[in-house]
């Protein structure tokens, strides 16, 4: 009696011992499985920050291969204003109106040969004549005269027109002086280059018909190249190339052979 009371004890132990070292087991695993999980979850989360953080390889390919190293849109380029907005026709019937005004004036000054002081007094002399018979009209039939504004131009306006003028002109004249000084030799080619396709173009025609088709090209370029804007990007990215490549042959055969003065040694303390 007593040895079978002493088998169902072991086999009680037997089975404690047993459940608890399966209780045991389940608890490593199951803590071994979140551990896992834990750090597959901020793998992931850390790569999912990573690729948001970092730029991507396109994004960085494209902002170099821009026509001229451009980083901004071609809207901001060109202020971001009420001008760009006429440049890139954001609204269709202000820009062709503007076109169309200037398309007019070209035709009165070159086709038709007239003058633009003939042209100003002519309208003036045809606004006041309408504005003083209607005032004088009114008068007579008891009715009220036109209401003509005032229009003054703001003293500020004028000197922020000012301003702006200025620097724009004293950023070309320190322009012109570096290009003078030789300190940048690719700068001087393309400024040559430049004048020199700007006098061809101004021996084909004056200077109104110049001006007319300068406005014509910013009205149209600029809103084909943001149409196209991979396509032109691709060409000038190959086009820049080409241009290296000959100017580096230019500078092997021609300016590396062109002689040079002797430098002047340090002065002495």
């Amino acid at each position: 009696m007593a040895e079978h009371s002493d088998e169902i004890e072991t086999t009680n132990d037997s089975l404690v011992e047993k459940i608890t070292e399966k209780i045991h087991r389940d608890d490593s695993s199951s803590s071994s499985d979140s551990k896992s999980e834990k750090k597959t979850k901020c793998d992931d989360d850390d790569d999912v920050k990573k690729h948001h953080d970092a730029p991507s390889a396109s994004s960085l390919k494209s902002k170099s291969n821009r026509l001229f190293g451009r980083e901004k849109p071609v809207h901001q380029v060109f202020g971001g204003g009420k001008p760009a907005d006429v440049f890139l026709w954001r609204n269709k019937k202000i820009s062709a109106s503007v076109l169309v005004g200037a398309t007019a004036l070209w035709v009165l000054f070159e086709l038709l040969e007239y003058h633009l002081v003939t042209l100003v007094c002519h309208i003036l002399i045809l606004v006041l004549a309408v504005l003083f018979l209607w005032s004088s009209v009114s008068k007579i039939i008891n009715k009220s005269p036109p209401s003509i504004p005032e229009v003054r131009i703001p003293e500020d306006t004028l000197l922020q027109f000012i301003s702006a003028l200025r620097i724009e002109i004293n950023h070309f004249l320190q322009m012109l002086r570096d290009i003078a000084s030789g300190r940048d030799l690719k700068k001087f080619l393309a400024v040559v280059a430049g004048l020199w396709l700007l006098s061809v173009v101004g021996s084909w025609c004056n200077f109104l018909t110049l001006f007319y088709m300068s406005f014509v090209v910013l009205h149209t370029i600029p809103v084909l190249y943001e149409k196209y804007e991979d396509e032109v990007d691709a060409f000038a990215e190959k086009a820049m190339m080409e241009l290296k490549k000959q100017y580096a042959v230019f500078d092997d055969k021609v300016v590396s052979k062109i002689p040079r003065g002797p430098l002047k040694g340090k002065k002495k303390d």
